[in-house]
């Protein structure tokens, strides 16, 4: 185990456990997209290979998996306090909530039909105008009453507000940079307090507003940011992407020397307790080639998802056994 450096405070620290989980022999996640953490500790990783829904203790070792055959493309994963699952699967525009066996008991959206936002593609450039539910949606979070909040993102620029029992109360957003706008409304969380927390990754800022979408404030200088979590103190956990990996065609960097992927950790008023990474060696334990979720435990711990296969690996960025799961220790 090594010691992660955060800066610029010392507080609060971790150790990366390099290679933690032991999966099944023959068995690989391919990427990891989501990760989730149940009423016991369990964790639930959301993973692109032949098992989609993978499951550890603690200490890593193997549970159990289900979801084998029904997902196009698995994207996000949440568990509620009643340890129900929640899975958003962006290329089939829809979103499954399950027991935590795996037993499907709603779906949200209809299976391979989009809604009608002029979006030619996974490239959110192509959006035309904002629409309903869902045009490859992100990720979903729950609020304490039990509403659903969710980020349509690839192919549509809003959030969508459902009740817990699934029925489509309200939107907002529309394609730009102006507040209240997304470019890619990828992550989402939901603060002690009922503010709704927006990672909006391609205008790289964390938007907030109140439960009805009324836009409060934003906080910029974040690279790429991918997924969000508030904990019970309101401190803020972020997974950004960076601008070293999933770069969008034709787009650049904003300097030669802008970070790669990393995590930060924030207080409730936006200050920096804690951040590392940067993907100088994304491949080492500690560090990051595309950080898409993450995810704390009830002892602090903390669980880093990466889609290293879609955002390089593929063409062969980095080599085929980089990491796509990370546990980190929490020491104080």
């Amino acid at each position: 185990m090594n010691t992660i450096a955060t800066e610029p405070t010392s507080r609060p620290r971790y150790e990366v456990v390099e290679r933690w989980e032991t999966l099944p022999e023959g068995w690989r996640f391919v990427e990891v997209a989501g990760v989730a953490i149940d009423s016991r500790d369990r964790v639930f990783v959301f993973n692109r290979g032949e098992h989609p829904v993978i499951i550890f203790d603690h200490d890593g070792r193997f549970v159990g998996s289900w979801g084998e055959g029904q997902f196009v493309r698995p994207h996000g994963i949440t568990i509620g306090p009643n340890d129900t699952v929640y899975c958003t699967d962006d290329l089939d525009h829809t979103v499954k909530k399950f027991t935590a066996n795996g037993t499907l008991l709603m779906t949200l959206g209809t299976s391979g039909c989009p809604s009608a936002t002029g979006a030619t593609s996974l490239d959110f450039r192509t959006i035309v105008n904002a629409g309903p539910p869902f045009h490859y949606p992100t990720n979903l979070a729950l609020a304490a009453d039990g509403s659903l909040y969710i980020a349509d993102g690839y192919g549509n620029a809003r959030v969508h507000k459902f009740s817990a029992d699934g029925r489509h109360e309200l939107s907002w957003g529309e394609p730009g940079g102006e507040p209240g706008q997304f470019r890619i409304p990828h992550g989402i969380a939901v603060g002690p307090d009922g503010t709704v927390v927006v990672a909006d990754r391609e205008n790289s800022r964390l938007q907030f507003f109140s439960p009805e979408g009324r836009f409060l404030r934003e906080w910029t200088e974040i690279a790429r940011p991918c997924q969000v979590v508030v904990d019970a103190q309101g401190v803020v956990y972020v997974a950004e992407l960076g601008y070293r990996a999933g770069m969008w065609p034709g787009t650049t960097a904003p300097s030669a020397d802008a970070t790669g992927g990393r995590i930060s950790i924030f207080d409730s008023e936006g200050r920096v307790l804690a951040r590392w990474g940067g993907g100088e060696n994304p491949c080492a334990a500690g560090d990051f080639y595309a950080p898409h979720d993450l995810r704390l435990d009830s002892r602090g711990d903390l669980y880093v998802g990466e889609v290293v296969w879609s955002a390089g690996g593929r063409l062969g960025a980095v080599p085929a056994d980089c990491h796509s799961l990370q546990k980190f220790t929490r020491l104080i």
